[in-house]
């Protein structure tokens, strides 16, 4: 007899359908999205790097004020349905662009896996190599960019 395996919701449903604690649990807690970029003035290219917000705590990969990061922090974006369409620089490895996109959840993410571990151990964390914006100074940031680094 065949078992009927049960659907998660983020299977179930649209991103636009999701309640905000399904939202909310969607983030795989990489910290990726939390990586200062610089624009190119001339271009409007986008240039990640290696230095994260100063919320960030980079050893968990998590915001030390997430209710509070809009009013400490004047470019904090809200990352919501629409913004995941039009955000180039969101990873590929984002469960947001992913799922926009029709591909489902990777193994490490915490809600497939069971264990929010997984993506640091799976490496797609920024823990590890990301540096606090406060140890750089502004006038030095362009040798913080990185290449991309999605290796989904």
């Amino acid at each position: 007899m065949d078992q009927e395996i049960e659907k998660q919701f983020w299977e179930l449903k649209g991103l636009g359908e999701m309640t905000k604690a399904e939202w909310e649990a969607l983030c795989d807690g990489c910290g990726r999205c939390c990586l200062l970029k610089l624009e190119d003035e001339d271009t409007s290219e986008i240039y990640l790097t290696r230095l994260s917000c100063r919320l960030l705590e980079i050893g968990t990969c998590r915001c030390s004020d997430y209710e509070k990061r809009h009013e400490l922090v004047d470019d904090c974006l809200t990352i919501d349905q629409e913004k995941v369409k039009t955000l180039s620089w969101l990873p590929k490895t984002c469960a947001y662009r992913r799922l926009s996109e029709g591909r489902g959840l990777a193994w490490w993410h915490p809600l497939v896996s069971g264990d929010p571990k997984t993506v640091h151990q799976a490496g797609i964390s920024v823990r590890g190599w990301a540096r606090p914006e406060t140890t750089a100074r502004v006038e030095e940031l362009e040798r913080y960019i990185i290449d991309d680094f999605d290796d989904d």
